[in-house]
């Protein structure tokens, strides 16, 4: 996938302005929270200039064009949901579960990027698709606050 259809993907999760006072980003628009980007109008931010975010602080800074498209879409879209390091270190964790000896720090090194070049991409997106799913199930646990939000998780981590 490219970063274009994957970033469509996520718009689809991520819809136009919001101030949902349960959400712990705040306020919020195409999915881009005034917490993480505090000197923005995020009321007034437009679909291209999130998508241009987008492009900058998400897809491009963690360099997803390197790694198999089904995958770097995943890791993409959880890193808009979570951030970017959150995203990485779901993924290193994946690694780890199956064997592979990669440090959960949240850096898409060298380390990670061999063994991502040795597995199977199919797979390695759905051993991700439930490592997001397990991390959404244990943060709605934790936070009762955020339960009402699972169901959506869910969905979107399932590629609904």
């Amino acid at each position: 996938m490219s970063f274009e259809t994957a970033v469509e993907r996520t718009l689809r999760f991520e819809g136009g302005y919001a101030d949902d006072p349960h959400d712990p980003g705040g306020e919020t628009n195409w999915g881009i929270s005034k917490r993480s980007y505090p000197d923005l109008d995020i009321r007034r931010l437009t679909r291209d200039e999130a998508i241009a975010i987008y492009r900058r602080d998400y897809w491009d800074a963690l360099k997803l064009d390197r790694i198999a498209p089904v995958l770097g879409a995943e890791v993409f879209d959880h890193a808009v949901n979570a951030g970017p390091a959150a995203a990485v270190e779901l993924l290193q964790s994946a690694l780890v579960r199956l064997g592979y000896p990669v440090a959960i720090d949240g850096r898409l090194g060298p380390a990670t990027r061999k063994v991502l070049e040795d597995i199977e991409p199919v797979m390695a997106a759905a051993l991700y698709r439930l490592e997001r799913v397990r991390f959404y199930a244990r943060l709605a646990e934790r936070r009762a606050s955020m339960r009402r939000y699972l169901v959506g998780w869910l969905r979107r981590a399932l590629g609904d």
